[in-house]
């Protein structure tokens, strides 16, 4: 293992399979060796939440598996880069790989749309800011094609329900970029639970987790965990487009939303571009645009949010569904990170923002963030004040989701401590 001390990459690595020499526990056991060369992703989620990725290639014949380790999602860059390496490990041109990595060694992040040359080699970084794209993304174009309208619509109430979801199949390539791809189109939230795209063997414990979470299970051992007391868990098994789950999330989302985000997707069939990822963001517009009409703001204080508010001004529908949504974990954060910019002075736009003004899913209070951010103080005193601020009693965002998260965190120490004891 090599690390890096600069932010591009953290680690490079390769495996040897358990095919040559000493036998290894590793996933590549679980794949066919007739099998052409795959890539895949696993994420290493520390105790504050904070991920990094690992971009794998395995070679074909499950002989070698590349492994590069960064805190940057950057799924097409890194790819690229392993097909080009592993491309030097079948040819045995190790002084190509080594001049590769050594200009890796010395290379900083760079800016979006930057032309990165390596060698002979030119890369370009994505826009992290804009919406990922079919075909450039694989994850995407991966889920979009393995998975219909109908049970894709079915996990997105899912992750919005927060739930304990299983996604299973025989590829690891297809498992994890349907996982990958499912949890992306949650913009511009982020899923905050347990995420592994590919769960190893050892650790299928994890499925009896207690809090919601989010794995990608080989099918070789999806009999196992089955196996296991699971309860209230939603099953998506790409390979045959079937879905499994004892509750009807769909339902609980307003009808019209669902409607129109329904019939986006079907005209999207067969497109190309950003329409699918629009798609859900317009839908994530409409249902949590109007979060704008619970910002207040009085002279010389922070701006807070108004839970009352915002769950009260809408049809019944809607209030329905948002009366469950201000307790979820992902929702927390989204408005905890809203307030931070704007009481620290910074403002913010993005393609949400865009969208909520575009389709009018915000009411009365129309006033840009650029107007927010001159009418606030500049400066760090304010944010602590306002991460722990909120209109009426006992509505703490801040600190309510720093007790969600502690009760994660004991969970997940909880089940590692079980692990251990096994």
């Amino acid at each position: 293992v090599i690390t890096w001390p600069f932010p591009l990459l953290t680690g490079f690595f390769y495996l040897i399979s358990p095919t040559q020499g000493r036998p290894r526990r590793f996933l590549a056991s679980r794949v066919s060796h007739n099998q052409v060369g795959q890539n895949f992703t696993f994420v290493l989620t520390d105790i504050d939440s904070k991920q990094r990725f690992g971009f794998c290639r395995l070679t074909q014949g499950c002989r070698v598996c590349i492994c590069l380790l960064s805190y940057l999602p950057w799924f097409e860059i890194y790819y690229k880069l392993l097909n080009t390496l592993a491309d030097y490990l079948v040819k045995q041109q190790e002084n190509d790989l080594n001049n590769m990595l050594n200009s890796l060694y010395d290379l900083p992040v760079p800016k979006p749309f930057t032309p990165v040359n390596l060698s002979v080699h030119s890369y370009f970084i994505p826009d992290i800011n804009g919406l990922p794209t079919i075909p450039e993304s694989r994850n995407l174009t991966e889920y979009f094609v393995a998975v219909d309208v109908n049970n894709m619509l079915q996990l997105f109430a899912s992750m919005l329900h927060e739930r304990r979801i299983i996604i299973t199949s025989t590829k690891l390539s297809t498992l994890t970029a349907c996982a990958q791809g499912a949890t992306a189109l949650l913009f511009p939230m982020y899923w905050q639970h347990i995420f592994i795209p590919v769960l190893p063997p050892h650790l299928l414990d994890y499925c009896c987790a207690p809090m919601p979470y989010f794995v990608g299970v080989h099918l070789s051992l999806l009999e196992r965990v089955r196996s296991r007391s699971l309860e209230d868990v939603i099953i998506l098994n790409v390979d045959t487009n079937t879905l499994e789950s004892p509750f009807d999330d769909l339902c609980n989302l307003p009808a019209d939303v669902v409607s129109s985000l329904k019939s986006k997707l079907k005209k999207q069939s067969t497109a190309t571009g950003n329409g699918v990822a629009k798609a859900f963001l317009r839908a994530q517009a409409a249902l949590f645009g109007s979060y704008r009409d619970a910002l207040r703001y009085k002279p010389g204080e922070p701006i807070t949010f108004c839970e009352e508010s915002f769950v009260n001004h809408r049809s019944s529908t809607m209030r329905n569904f948002l009366s469950m949504a201000v307790n979820l974990q992902l929702f927390k954060q989204f408005i905890d990170g809203r307030l931070a910019k704007l009481n620290a002075g910074r403002g913010f736009s993005d393609v949400f923002e865009e969208e909520i003004t575009e389709g009018g899913f915000c009411g009365s209070n129309s006033r840009s963030y650029q107007q927010w951010m001159h009418t606030v103080k500049r400066g760090g005193a304010l944010i602590n004040t306002a991460m722990t601020k909120l209109c009426g009693p006992g509505r703490q965002t801040s600190l309510s989701t720093f007790r969600a998260k502690s009760h994660a965190k004991r969970g997940i120490r909880d089940i590692r401590g079980r692990l251990k004891a096994r």
